[in-house]
């Protein structure tokens, strides 16, 4: 029989999840600069905010409630 480790498959995911906002969290560096140049505070909070939930995805406490390795598979902590 075959046993899944799932503190290493928890890690795993939020690995994968890392891995996944990378270019997200870039994407949105440039949209901040961009707010700044032009003055823009109320997108930099907005941005700001969406980068905050984008670094907390890895917090997402169905992460650690999964129970199987297809729980943790259906989760997406990164879609809104």
């Amino acid at each position: 029989m075959i046993s899944i480790d799932m503190t290493k498959a928890r890690q795993i995911k939020r690995d994968m999840i890392r891995a996944e906002r990378a270019p997200l969290l870039s994407a949105l560096d440039i949209e901040f600069m961009r707010a700044v140049e032009q003055g823009d505070t109320a997108k930099q909070q907005e941005i700001a905010a969406e980068k905050q939930r984008l670094r907390d995805a890895t917090q997402n406490p169905g992460i650690d409630a999964a129970q199987t390795p297809d729980e943790l598979k259906d989760l997406n902590p990164l879609s809104v």
